[in-house]
């Protein structure tokens, strides 16, 4: 995780990597020499969340025992909380007795999971509380999501400045600018895909970047500049490794857009959805869209 202390990084390019959505370069960049062992177990960590980003959740939930670090077994509970719905509720209780521990608690990845797994379930409140104080580029970034989703700006913008005084050029800072441009909106969308713009001529085009850049073209009103920029998410392999997919046709958030850019543009949009239905079917839009359906439904029948 990003400290927010000063010395040589020798996870940034890992760290970057997971950051802006490489995961299987990640993932096959890990092996990284001369390591100390608390940099072994923050690269684990990196490595087993890039699965997690994935979808192989029961490769980690295999691959870390008993036996491993607090913070892998964080990450392990990640995984639980994620592989499907019926974990959900023993791996929240399983997280509020680590977070009752005063040592395991105070962990920096173990806040951090506490926080990503209680905005999952729409509990900022509770999310803050082990996320609030800050202390890694990480946790903070993650405050800035957080505030984002309360519709907090203003928080959010704190959060930001905090960020900003440690390391201006931190990618995490320059995401969380991002970020909190597309929520206030206006002038500040603009802002917000140069940022992404910046990222994709400096690193492999990754399906987070091309998604990025999309929901910003869609914001200003160029829904087929966003459609083109999909399409290559969807489709994305790197051209100077053909072995890295940087993208997966299941990408959950490529499918979202391509549903709401389709309507945009008029053309059918049940094909993405049908998928996003069968790959992701606890994804937002398809709550929304059976709700949708349901209501209609409802309506239809009280004029039968």
């Amino acid at each position: 995780m990003a400290s927010m202390a000063a010395g040589p990084d020798h996870l940034f390019n890992l760290r970057n990597s997971f950051y802006l959505g490489a995961y299987q370069a990640a993932i096959n960049n890990s092996e990284i020499p001369n390591l100390s062992q608390e940099d072994i177990v923050e690269r684990d960590c990196l490595v087993h969340r890039s699965y997690i980003a994935l979808g192989s959740y029961q490769l980690v939930i295999n691959e870390i025992d008993e036996a491993a670090a607090t913070p892998l077994q964080a990450v392990k509970l990640l995984a639980m909380y994620l592989s499907s719905p019926e974990n959900k509720e023993s791996t929240i209780a399983s997280l509020r007795e680590w977070l009752a521990d005063p040592t395991a608690g105070s962990n920096a990845t173990v806040r951090l999971i506490a926080g990503t797994i209680f905005m999952h379930e729409e509990d900022y409140s509770e999310a803050l509380k082990h996320t609030h104080s800050g202390g890694t580029m990480d946790l903070h970034a993650l405050n800035v999501q957080i505030f984002i989703k309360m519709h907090r700006s203003d928080y959010a913008e704190k959060q930001l400045r905090v960020m900003q005084q440690f390391d201006e050029d931190h990618t995490l800072t320059q995401l969380a600018s991002a970020w909190l441009n597309l929520a206030v909106g206006g002038s500040k969308i603009q802002e917000a895909y140069l940022i992404f713009q910046d990222f994709s001529e400096k690193y492999p085009m990754t399906s987070l970047i091309l998604n990025s850049k999309a929901v910003c073209c869609m914001h200003m009103g160029n829904f087929e500049e966003a459609e083109t920029l999909l399409l290559d998410a969807l489709n994305k392999v790197s051209d100077d490794e053909p072995t890295l997919s940087y993208s997966d046709a299941k990408d959950p958030e490529t499918l979202a857009n391509l549903v709401v850019c389709s309507i945009h543009v008029g053309k059918p949009s049940p094909r993405y959805l049908s998928q996003l239905k069968l790959s992701h079917p606890e994804h937002v839009l398809v709550k929304r869209a059976a709700s949708a359906e349901d209501n209609f439904g409802r309506a239809l029948q009280s004029f039968a």
